[in-house]
């Protein structure tokens, strides 16, 4: 649970000796908003808010929003979608994929209600601020108040709407490879020891919007760090790596899920904008073969270490 593997910041301050993160610092050009964004009316229920998000891109973390999204669709919950990743737009091509495949097989696929934002024209860094923050607060509140869990996907760099999102998350999952190169993301490593030194701007970065989590609304953000695209077959880098990250989350205090294998059916699937539960589907030309009920399994361990309020005892139907 989750103060077995982390701190809880409604519970606990955030003390860098009780983390064990004497080096934790603070971003001196950090700024968030002084005042909870993306409010609802009193008496209505909000929305779950997923933030899928890490600085580094390939990581895998559109297809992991896109899976989560449509896992929790069959699981009959409303999701709104929000992908920040302004120049790509990766989850949002996914998601238009997916709706030119409906259209074109005639087939009624579960659809989420997607907002997309523009950046700020202004000029002035200031207006930029208010106006980026205004829009992702308006954005919020929309979905907030007419869906059960909204997903967003986050972009690979250090961005206004980036720290918004995970400060006003409820639950951050950070896909990361099996590669020291990913892991650099999260903690600096000796490289004759493979000890884990001070954790690195990433992980920064979640630590204040916890921080401010807890203070501004006293609740807190569940992260959860899960290893994607895993390789098959064991490796001696492979270990390193997930000792180091057992290692980090207790020191950082984010959890540790099962995260996705290698498989070739990622890439296959995105340009149809399908899912590995939507490949029995009329009109799928994709065999459905024992390799993707295992991914299947994946994606259901996932869910099940991810505990969404919401979701407790309710059993997945794939």
């Amino acid at each position: 649970n989750n103060q077995s593997q982390g701190l809880n910041p409604d519970e606990q301050p955030y003390e860098s000796s009780q983390l064990g993160c004497e080096m934790m610092t603070t971003h001196s050009a950090f700024k968030l908003p002084s005042r909870p964004i993306g409010r609802v009316r009193d008496g209505v229920a909000e929305a779950h808010l997923i933030v899928v998000g890490n600085e580094k891109g390939g990581a895998g973390k559109s297809t992991v929003a896109m899976h989560l999204t449509v896992a929790l669709m069959r699981m009959g919950k409303r999701v709104g979608v929000i992908d920040l990743d302004l120049r790509q737009r990766s989850f949002s091509r996914y998601l238009g994929n997916r709706n030119t495949w409906c259209e074109k097989h005639g087939v009624d696929l579960p659809r989420a209600a997607e907002i997309v934002l523009a950046p700020s024209a202004q000029r002035d860094l200031d207006v930029v601020e208010m106006e980026e923050t205004e829009r992702f607060s308006n954005a919020l509140t929309d979905l907030k108040s007419r869906t059960d869990f909204i997903v967003i996907d986050a972009p690979g760099a250090d961005t206004l709407y980036s720290r918004l999102a995970h400060s006003a998350a409820d639950t951050i999952v950070t896909p990361v490879n099996d590669s020291f190169v990913d892991f650099d993301l999260l903690a600096e490593i000796d490289p004759d020891t493979f000890q884990v030194g001070r954790p690195s701007v990433y992980s920064e970065m979640v630590w204040e919007c916890r921080k401010r989590k807890a203070a501004l609304e006293k609740r807190s953000i569940d992260w959860v760090v899960m290893r994607n695209r895993v390789s098959m077959l064991d490796a001696r880098n492979k270990r390193r790596v997930g000792e180091g990250l057992k290692m980090l989350s207790q020191r950082i205090g984010f959890r540790l899920a099962p995260g996705f294998a290698e498989r070739v059916i990622y890439r296959e699937l995105f340009p149809l904008g399908l899912t590995l539960l939507d490949l029995t589907e009329s009109g799928s030309t994709i065999p459905f073969t024992m390799s993707h009920v295992a991914a299947r399994q994946e994606l259901r361990d996932l869910l099940i270490v991810l505990k969404l309020s919401g979701l407790q005892g309710q059993p997945i139907p794939f």
